[in-house]
Parts: structure tokens; C-alpha cells; sequence
């Protein structure tokens, strides 16, 4: 079979490509630009093109994979309808590859998607169980976002927007947290909460929907679950309880965990964070009901260090730790910086780049009360990704909200000056870190190139 990706360059549409190398068909792709993974495709055989055009869709190719952000009117796409092509979005896709291992296993939730995945990971990995694994980060574990198994074991992300994670296939579901986001697609916290209801209604019986009970809106989603219903947080009438709580001098997490009351002992942590405490307890009790030795479970959490852009060191400027995250949404911001507080630096720097401009405006005021925890704040120019600029949001209305809020701010657009600005005032013993979806690690990258 010939299969032909619109979109192949993405981090999870390139890891669905690969899967499909290894198992003997022919791939073929296209995308807007360059990258390290068309490169890697292409070393194991892919046809990449860049650029969009209806003749990469030729009489040999058999069905064709587009991703959620490929419009109607795409000319790959259309061609392929008018050939009469099989036609599937990745999601979909995604969903027909996990129906063919037995413990296929999906990690949802507003926020910590990729720590969560990529501990569980490392867990069933370092457990020399073989799992296929698609996680959206870069996981040193498995050299990459992608790691071709053989065995029963399947473990991916799953994402809500546009309500992608309803075509999977699962075992094991996990919801870490559930908030309000991608409101250009969702009216509200009421249609997520249903969305993530039908994706706990998609678990067979004997299923496990692993949930954080700790999260006030995922109380509303268990209705005509057939599945087994973990809730797992501090609070004691979940059915696993985190207790004893602790933290090192890198901020990193220390705790115990009691499930239907037996103790599983103490758990330790090499990543920093309450929310990686949360994040690594869905990831323990995964593992535990998938009936991995405990120990190796509490080894292997423990081997964990972190992935590409999650609380990433980047390096070292004038004595000053300089760190990059992923983290573009209020709750993330908040877990992030008060990680950050916890490891007794000097001050802590936060250079943030807002991720699209509808997140921006639906939660400018949970924006405004995320950078209490930071000392020094600089907020650059909003990234687009899929959108275009309305012009009724700019940087500039969440740098006026901090400053009501007291918070020491500034709006710097260009990332050079950002840099420059960071290097005339940053201090031995800061931590710096750059925050956002979009490509702020580069002003991170940067500084620590102009030692």
C-alpha cells in the first residue's frame, strides 16, 4: 500500500509515517518546510515534498492522511477526492493502528500531555516491555518522538481539540486535568467536559479510566463509563492518595502513594514540581494495573529526567541557569514558575510568548494572575499558529493587565533585543526561563550561545 501524509513534518503525523515504514508501505508525504524529521523520514525511505501541489497525488498512491490543520480546499486533499483516494484524518488513523495491540494506552488532559506520557515511557521501556510509543516531545529514552515496538503495548498521546481523541481506540485512558482551551473550536467548559466524557465512554469493561480526582471538572465526565474508575490525588477519598509530600533542593518531588489502601511505598522524582508529583502518579498507577513489578515502576519513575521543551535546560549565562517549557496556558505558567520558586535561585526571570490569539483573549485575566511566582517578566509578541490576527488582541493588553497586578513587566517584540536585554541584566544565581508554544526556545538557544 502507497500512503501519501499532507502535513508529514508534524510531530505526530511524522511518527504515524514512520509506524507505517516499518511496517512495509510505501510513504510518501508533503509539508511547508525543512525539518530534522523529513530528514529522518527520508533516510528510511520516504518521498518528501515540500510545498503543497495536486500532482504529489498520483495514480500509485493508495490512501491519504491529512492532519486537522489541512483545509477543505487544500489542493492535495481535493485531488485526492476527486481520484477517489481513501481519504483519513490523522486522528482517525491513529485510532485503526491502536486497535491492533492489546494495552493501548491514552494520555489526555488540558496540560502535562508529554511529561505524562513520556514517564510512562520510560517506565514500560526500562521494563523491556517493547511498547510502541508516540509521544509529542523529544524523549531521549527512544531518541526521538517515536519509538517502533514489538509487543502488546501502545502508548500515545490524546489530544481534545477539535475532538480528535474520540476516534482512539483505548485500554487505558488517563485525564490528568480538565480546563477550559481551545475555545475556538469548543463554546465552553461544559462542551469539553462532554468531549471528555465520550472519550471515558470508548474504554471496553475491562478498561481502566485513570483520572485526577483532585480536578474539580472531572467529576462531570464518569456517567456510562463501562471501565474501572481510578481517581488518584491528595485528597483521601480518591483511590489513590498522595501523601507526605516533599521536595529537594532541585525541586524535585518526593512522596508516597497509597492505592485502595495498601502503601506503595515512596516514590522519588528527578524533574521538578507539584505537577509532575500529579503527572507521575497517573503514570505509576498505568503502570501498576498493567501489572508491572512495582519496583521496577519506582526505578524507572525515578530514571525519568524530562523531555524536549518540559522544564528543558538549555544551559548557563553569566552564572545564571537559563531553562525553557512548553507552557502557554495560565495553569501551566502558574505549575511552571512555582516549580522554578522552589529551586532558591536569585531571580527568577519569565520571557513569555503568548500561543494564538483567541487562548490569548478568552483567558486574559487567568493570564494576568499566572506570573505571581516570577520576579522579572518579559512578554513578546503573540504567536499565531493556525490563525490569523484578528487585531483585537495584542501583547501589549496582557503586559497592562500585569502591570495593574504589580507585576515587573515589559514588552520586548524582537527576540534579538530580548536577548540583548537578558544579557545586560541578568545576574549569577537567576533562573531564566523562556515559556510558550511557539519558537521563544530560541531566544533561550541564543543566550546561551553569547557566553
Amino acid at each position: 500500500m502507497n500512503i501519501h501524509f499532507i502535513g508529514i513534518g508534524g510531530i505526530s503525523m511524522s511518527a504515524l509515517a514512520e509506524i507505517c515504514l516499518n511496517k512495509g508501505y510505501k510513504v510518501s508525504g508533503s509539508d511547508a518546510n525543512e525539518s530534522y524529521l523529513l530528514d529522518k523520514l527520508r533516510s528510511q525511505g520516504a518521498n518528501i515534498f515540500l510545498g503543497h501541489k495536486k500532482e504529489h497525488i498520483s495514480d500509485n498512491v493508495d490512501m491519504v492522511v491529512y492532519t486537522a490543520a489541512v483545509h477543505d480546499d487544500n489542493e492535495e486533499l481535493v485531488a485526492a477526492k476527486e481520484k477517489n483516494k481513501l481519504t483519513m484524518n490523522r486522528a482517525a488513523f491513529l485510532g485503526q493502528i491502536m486497535r491492533e495491540y492489546k494495552n493501548s494506552i491514552a494520555v489526555s488532559g488540558t496540560h502535562g500531555k508529554t511529561s505524562t506520557t513520556s514517564m510512562l515511557s520510560t517506565i514500560f521501556q526500562y521494563a523491556d516491555l517493547d511498547p510502541t510509543i508516540l509521544v509529542g516531545g523529544n524523549l531521549s529514552t527512544i531518541g526521538g518522538n517515536v519509538k517502533i515496538g514489538n509487543s502488546d503495548h501502545f502508548i500515545t498521546e490524546a489530544c481534545e481539540y477539535v475532538d480528535s481523541f474520540l476516534n482512539f481506540n483505548p485500554k487505558i485512558s488517563i485525564v490528568l486535568n480538565i480546563e477550559e482551551d481551545h475555545l475556538d473550536y469548543f463554546s465552553g467548559l461544559d462542551e469539553i467536559k462532554a468531549s471528555f466524557n465520550k472519550f471515558g465512554k470508548l474504554l471496553p469493561k475491562d478498561g481502566y479510566f485513570i483520572i485526577n480526582g483532585d480536578d474539580e471538572n472531572t467529576a462531570d465526565i464518569l456517567h456510562d463509563v463501562k471501565a474501572s474508575i481510578v481517581k488518584y490525588g491528595r485528597n483521601t477519598d480518591n483511590d489513590a492518595v498522595i501523601k507526605n509530600i516533599d521536595f529537594n533542593e532541585n525541586g524535585h518531588g518526593i512522596f508516597e502513594l497509597e492505592f485502595k489502601g495498601e502503601n506503595l511505598g515512596a516514590f522519588e522524582l528527578s524533574v521538578p514540581g507539584l505537577h509532575n508529583i500529579y503527572n507521575a502518579t497517573a503514570a505509576i498507577l498505568t503502570a501498576y494495573v498493567s501489572s508491572i513489578d512495582l519496583e521496577l515502576i519506582r526505578d524507572n519513575i525515578k530514571s525519568y529526567s524530562g523531555v524536549g521543551r518540559r522544564f528543558e535546560v538549555k544551559g548557563n549565562y553569566n552564572d545564571a541557569l537559563v531553562v525553557d517549557d512548553y507552557a502557554h496556558h495560565p495553569t501551566e505558567l502558574k505549575a511552571t514558575l512555582s516549580a522554578a520558586k522552589k529551586m532558591k535561585k536569585a531571580n527568577l526571570w519569565c520571557i513569555f510568548q503568548p500561543h494564538t490569539y483567541t487562548r490569548t483573549k478568552s483567558l486574559l485575566n487567568e493570564f494576568s494572575e499566572a506570573f505571581y511566582s516570577a520576579d522579572k517578566v518579559i512578554i513578546t509578541d503573540i504567536y499565531a499558529a493556525r490563525e490569523n490576527d484578528p487585531g483585537d488582541i495584542h501583547s501589549k493588553d496582557l503586559v497592562e493587565k500585569l502591570y495593574q497586578n504589580h507585576v515587573d513587566v515589559c514588552y520586548i517584540s524582537k527576540f534579538e533585543d530580548i536577548v540583548d536585554y537578558l544579557r545586560d541584566n541578568i545576574k549569577p544565581n537567576d533562573l531564566v526561563i523562556t515559556a510558550g508554544a511557539g519558537p521563544i526556545y530560541k531566544v533561550a538557544e541564543d543566550l546561551v550561545e553569547k557566553k
